[in-house]
């Protein structure tokens, strides 16, 4: 038996590195019974590719929201990526939202890909809303790329929602002014959150929004201790480490960290000389050495212990300005005494103006 919609709550599918991408099968089912509202999908070049997973989420699911969070607007053509959304938007009756992100500058270095700016990302959503009012955009020049005419479907006057994931001022702030929705990053601290809600908000106000239009979305790790510990560990310390790999510059400006830090961390032969990321390569004993590199502090930030101390720790992220929660990094299986939990003590009312689609503005919202 299903239980109520929780619209404020997320999770990814196929977090990590799974064995098949056939696992999101059960977790999307799982999900929509325990009443999880939305379902996040990350794209990694490997069984992950974000189209076919969103097409596979919409065709089992019956209710529940889905954004990709996120694709990146390099690795396909503009009237690829719009098809997709507008596939989506009718195949999931308006349940879905495209979420875009700037990505791995080195990765696209090395795959020839051009670089994304904040400008290109701006151009970019600006073509993908004109494309679903069924616009024919004719010799386009902007900051997004050149082309000599996009179209899709003169017959369309949609509104497919769509998500930013970001972590600059720059990004939070083209969030606020163009995006429906802005996903924050994981290990957040409070005062990090705090400023990143008031950026989103304060951009829509300039752009004259109504900032409650924008929902922001905590990322938030969440690693009950009901795991195994070595999936704790994994979970806590190989994701970190695994950012700090990725962007540990960005993560710590953002933070206002101590980057002696991260000089200390990848100045250690482990990590100096370690092949792929730590998260899914590192053994148990490799992640408890790489642990003594992390201070506490930056690690804090998440949902740790019993479902009672987690949940506690999602609703703080709601008293900071967050309108839902992303339960990151564990399945629906992984998180179910959580999410439990969380609906024993849960404001009905708080909610209950919130749409399936994670990136539709809530229904008082003209």
């Amino acid at each position: 038996m299903q239980k109520p919609a929780m619209n404020e709550l997320g999770f990814y599918t196929l977090a990590g590195a799974p064995s098949s991408p056939r696992d999101l099968i059960e977790e999307v089912r799982m999900a929509e019974a325990m009443g999880i509202g939305a379902c996040f999908i990350s794209e990694r070049f490997n069984i992950k590719e974000i189209a076919a997973l969103s097409g596979a989420v919409g065709a089992i699911s019956d209710r529940i929201g889905i954004a990709t969070a996120a694709t990146n607007q390099n690795t396909r053509h503009p009237v690829v990526t719009a098809a997709f959304a507008s596939t989506m938007h009718f195949l999931t009756q308006g349940r879905f939202s495209l979420g875009l992100g700037r990505g791995i500058e080195p990765l696209f270095k090395a795959f020839g890909l051009p670089s994304i700016t904040t400008r290109g990302m701006e151009d970019f959503a600006q073509l993908m809303r004109r494309l679903h009012r069924g616009e024919t955009i004719v010799n386009h020049t902007g900051p997004a790329g050149s082309w000599p005419a996009l179209r899709l479907d003169p017959d369309f006057d949609e509104h497919i929602p769509l998500t930013l994931t970001a972590f600059g001022p720059n990004s939070l702030a083209l969030g606020g002014r163009e995006f429906d929705a802005v996903v924050l990053h994981t290990f957040f601290t409070d005062e990090t959150t705090q400023r990143a809600v008031e950026s989103v908000k304060s951009a829509a106000i300039a752009a004259g929004r109504d900032p409650s239009s924008v929902r922001v979305w905590s990322c938030l790790a969440t690693i009950g201790d009901h795991l195994p510990e070595a999936l704790q560990l994994k979970k806590r310390v190989g994701r970190m480490a695994t950012y700090l790999q990725a962007y540990g510059d960005l993560m710590v400006r953002t933070n206002e960290w101590d980057p002696k830090v991260l000089a200390r961390f990848r100045s250690h032969d482990l990590v100096q000389n370690f092949s792929g990321a730590l998260d899914q390569k590192a053994s148990t004993e490799e992640l408890e050495i790489v642990q003594t590199l992390i201070p506490d502090e930056w690690l804090a930030p998440a949902a740790y212990g019993s479902p009672e101390q987690c949940v506690a720790a999602i609703n703080h992220q709601l008293d900071l300005g967050c309108d839902g929660v992303i339960l990151h990094g564990a399945s629906p299986k992984e998180l179910e005494p959580i999410v439990a939990a969380y609906a024993d003590q849960r404001d009905h009312d708080r909610f209950k103006n919130l749409p399936a689609n994670p990136a539709l503005a809530p229904a008082t919202v003209s």
